[in-house]
């Protein structure tokens, strides 16, 4: 049986305006999406037929009730997250201007509140795979603290440790060099890190994308996986490195496509009895890679980032 694979972080509601070029000061209609890191990644490894749990928090109202709903029809397992009658589901307001610019307004709520005393310790430290890949864990409150402990933790007991930093240049405005701390602090944990070839360049400070994967590997990251859009994903164990190419598509919404990337490689390393034997095998870090590069160009044929996670059939029924 494939390992438990536990995603931690946040579970919010993106309101995205559907106007067209507007900003959020005249926007008058808005979409409601089910967002989150985390939660993407949980969606895509159940999506694929994997054992997924997510944590978390969450309001006791409408739009929690939403989330939690969501995430059981994709078939992860929500025994971990907390409905709070005590705070607000998280929402984010996002409208798109001309030129790719955005305006976008963050409203944190519930999310933030998750203390490392309301985790089942049992339940957390079950699962052979934790992934840490939430945009807002590190902003601070209580759930930056269960973060990290969460993290140092599952590392001493022999846990496969996944990262994807997850940089929003709206979230650390003017607190650019605590996301850099933050992350570096991170690497020293993490058995697979999955970075855009931005992240990699803020994080590592170095311009070259080579030199900033070693820089990775010298914080203690075991492989690091850098995406690269059209021109694939490079990889890196420490002893070898490639480029493994991407599969041609028409892009319609990348929204998504960098959770269904990791939540596919998470999925594929939950197989192996092993999960630590993936470190040291190159062959089936490129081939794992393949098959996350395929999943993640699939997403992109499709809007929305849950609703477009493809079943383990579509993966390979597509060409």
């Amino acid at each position: 049986m494939a390992s438990k694979i536990l995603c931690i972080g946040e579970l919010l509601i993106d309101f995205i305006c559907s106007d067209l070029n507007i900003d959020l000061t005249g926007g008058i209609n808005f979409i409601k999406k089910a967002g989150g890191a985390p939660a993407n990644v949980t969606a895509a490894i159940s999506r694929l037929g994997g054992n997924a749990v997510f944590a978390g928090k969450v309001g006791a109202e409408p739009f929690g009730i939403f989330l939690k709903k969501t995430l059981e029809e994709a078939g992860v397992e929500t025994s971990m997250l907390i409905l709070d009658s005590k705070s607000s589901t998280t929402l984010a307001f996002v409208s798109l201007k001309s030129g790719g610019e955005r305006d976008f307004v963050f409203n944190r709520g519930a999310d933030e509140l998750l203390h490392y005393s309301e985790l089942d310790e049992d339940k957390v430290f079950d699962s052979r795979i934790i992934h840490f890949g939430s945009a807002t864990a590190l902003l601070g409150g209580p759930l930056k603290e269960t973060y990290l402990r969460v993290m140092e933790a599952a590392s001493n007991n022999g846990v496969f440790i996944s990262f994807d930093p997850n940089y929003r240049v709206d979230l650390w405005k003017n607190r650019l060099h605590e996301f850099i701390d933050i992350s570096r602090q991170c690497l020293k944990y993490a058995d697979f890190v999955k970075v855009s070839d931005e992240e990699i360049k803020i994080i590592s400070g170095q311009e070259n994308i080579e030199a900033g994967v070693e820089a990775f590997h010298e914080l203690g990251a075991k492989v690091v996986a850098v995406t690269l859009g059209e021109e694939g994903t490079l990889i890196s164990n420490g002893e070898k490195t490639a480029t493994v190419g991407s599969i041609k598509i028409t892009s319609i919404d990348s929204t998504g496509a960098g959770d269904a990337f990791v939540g596919a490689s998470l999925y594929k390393i939950a197989e192996l009895e092993n999960p630590q034997s993936f470190i040291k095998d190159f062959e089936k870090i490129k081939k794992i890679t393949a098959f996350a590069n395929k999943v993640g160009a699939i997403v992109c044929t499709k809007l929305g980032a849950i609703a477009a996670l493809p079943t383990l059939q579509e993966v390979e029924n597509f060409d």
